[in-house]
């Protein structure tokens, strides 16, 4: 593992403690390469925590595309993540333009805009962690990751609702909201209503339909990964975590608009460990 490697894992340990752990499930040779992915996807998740408007972020976001794309100005050896990222995009051959889209998607973070609809949040989700899931795969193995693009897209869009959920009290404390709007009419909830975060019933309600989202995915994960292949197991490892976080928030109702579900870390390693794909 190079020094801008380990600077990611080391990164990723603080930012992502679920995905630094499914790292170190992966073959030795190839964990430096995904410890680079994730801490990309953590550098830009934290983008709208350090800025006070939107247009910086929107900024930073272009920086890391024109990167990508090889039209940065100055190097990225002065960015260990950057560094690192641009190394592996080229030692195996990721495909530049799903990062690009993945910075696109998540312009979205940097705004309080409503989310739509159902279709545009599993839109958001299948451009952010399906794609991570995706890109982890080609660094695992190329073949077989083109071969379970499928399982991949239902594995991100339930890992990420499933953390949208958990986000819910930061979210709400923004006065952000990733709920579709059509979601929360079905269940009679207002936008206003949930920030306002008062009527816990009706809380409750609203979580209810992003758990049963977060479910339906995993079960079309589940339905769509046959015979997927042990070397691709790493990439799908933090899924691992879903059923047990979707019981918190369950647990927590209403409530889960003002506490961040979590599980022991210890459970987090059995869970990883004993998964069997």
């Amino acid at each position: 593992m190079t020094e801008n490697e380990a600077h990611c894992l080391a990164l990723l340990r603080e930012a992502d403690r679920d995905r630094y752990l499914s790292v170190l499930y992966a073959p030795e040779e190839k964990r430096g390469a995904l410890a680079a992915l994730y801490a990309f996807n953590a550098e830009i998740a934290r983008i709208r925590d350090s800025v006070h408007e939107p247009l910086p972020g929107e900024v930073r976001l272009q920086w890391w595309r024109d990167l990508i794309a090889g039209e940065a100005r100055g190097s990225a050896g002065a960015h260990p993540v950057a560094a690192a990222l641009t190394a592996a995009i080229d030692t195996y051959d990721l495909p530049r333009a799903a990062f690009d889209r993945y910075c696109e998607a998540r312009i979205f973070d940097l705004y309080d805009d409503p989310m739509p609809s159902r279709n545009d949040l599993e839109g958001y989700c299948g451009e952010t962690a399906s794609a991570i899931i995706q890109l982890a795969g080609l660094i695992l193995d190329s073949g077989a990751a083109q071969a379970h693009a499928e399982a991949a897209g239902h594995a991100g869009v339930a890992q990420a609702v499933t953390g949208l959920l958990r986000l819910l009290p930061i979210h709400r404390r923004r006065g952000q909201l990733y709920i579709p709007a059509d979601m929360l009419a079905a269940v009679g909830v207002t936008r206003e209503v949930f920030l306002e975060g008062v009527d816990k019933a009706a809380c409750a309600r609203a979580v209810s339909t992003m758990l049963a989202l977060a479910r339906e995915h995993l079960a079309a994960f589940r339905a769509a990964k046959a015979g997927l292949p042990k070397s691709l197991v790493p990439a799908f490892l933090p899924l691992a975590l879903a059923l047990a976080y979707l019981s918190a928030v369950e647990k927590l109702g209403g409530a889960a608009v003002e506490t961040v579900a979590d599980i022991p870390v210890i459970r987090k390693h059995w869970l990883m460990f004993r998964a069997n794909f």
